[in-house]
């Protein structure tokens, strides 16, 4: 179990969290809500017709994970692939009017920017729509990827890797991702799914969901505390990673790190309002307080309470570090 956070450490951590700097990596998307109101039914057919009433765009996906960043008060530069679309432009201008770095972003007229549609009525979300494609990107725009986080690995504190499976994060450009943090000696941390977390060993933390996790252990986790820390070790022995993460939603967190330590997090008592990204505000505040002198097990908590913060809000939602501050 967790010792327990001081607000006076939680302080002494948050202070430093300004004069940080991450290079984020992965598949860039917006996250597009449409609201409006249901009040028919459609001549057409048996379905809702929403009359929507306003538009709005958020960052999503690794953008989403840069935005948490600059939100709790990092320096951060951002690489990935957009589409040669509209959509794609309008991430762009919002990342920079954000003040992240999108020199790292590559435009490929070949695929479309991910987008995820969500239409929401009576503050309630009835559909998504994706418009996505997920095959690996070219040789080409993973070589270019992969120069651009050799030439900005020096000047970050950190590397955050954010994985969706949507084609910018291959096999290849995870090797050398993994080789180039640790010729520069900086700290790897990983937020992948089940298909790319293999290629991840060495890093420093390596963050999974608890579907994710059953998904690449092949069992559920157990309830039994010791059957927990063995499930964990073994898990954690098979991606080689200095720490495994497990966010398991509702009971917190779970830490596994290397040599036998164990750390459960309970979950902080909120309303929910919205589950959606936050386990990309929980990796952001892990990565920026390991850079920031905190401990694994100090990052775990604020981690554990970024995203207890973030999922009271409706949507893909950001937390500042005030809010992180003041957190109770």
């Amino acid at each position: 179990m967790q010792q327990g956070l001081s607000a006076e450490r939680r302080a002494e951590i948050l202070e430093q969290f300004s004069s940080r700097s991450i290079l984020v990596v992965g598949d860039l998307m917006v996250d597009e809500y449409l609201h409006g109101a249901a009040r028919r039914i459609s001549q057409e057919g048996p379905v809702m017709v929403i009359e929507v009433v306003s538009d709005e765009l958020k960052p999503g996906g690794a953008a989403n994970v840069a935005n948490n960043l600059v939100g709790l008060g990092a320096r951060v530069c951002i690489a990935g692939v957009v589409g040669d679309d509209e959509i794609g432009r309008l991430l762009c201008q919002e990342l920079t009017n954000l003040r992240i770095d999108i020199d790292g972003i590559a435009r490929d007229p070949t695929r479309p920017t991910t987008r995820k549609t969500r239409i929401v009525a009576q503050s309630q979300q009835v559909m998504r729509i994706d418009r996505e494609q997920t095959q690996p990107i070219a040789i080409e725009v993973s070589r270019g990827l992969s120069e651009y986080v050799e030439r900005t690995l020096p000047l970050v504190d950190a590397l955050l890797i954010s994985d969706y499976r949507k084609g910018a994060f291959t096999e290849a450009l995870a090797r050398t991702l993994c080789d180039l943090a640790k010729a520069a000696g900086k700290p790897l941390i990983t937020n992948p799914k089940p298909a790319s977390a293999p290629w991840l060993r060495g890093s420093m933390v390596l963050s999974l969901n608890q579907i994710e996790a059953e998904e690449l252990a092949g069992t559920t986790l157990p309830n039994d505390d010791s059957a927990l820390r063995a499930f964990g070790e073994r898990l954690s022995e098979t991606l080689d990673t200095d720490t495994l993460m497990v966010t398991r939603g509702a009971r917190g967190l779970c830490l596994w790190l290397r040599g036998g330590e164990y750390y459960r997090i309970p979950a902080h008592l909120v309303e929910v309002a919205d589950i959606a990204g936050a386990g990309d505000t929980t990796i952001g505040a892990m990565a920026l307080a390991l850079v920031s002198g905190a401990s694994v097990v100090e990052a775990g908590e604020l981690a554990n309470l970024a995203g207890a913060c973030v999922v009271r809000k409706h949507g893909v939602a950001t937390l500042t570090r005030d809010e992180l501050l003041n957190a109770i």
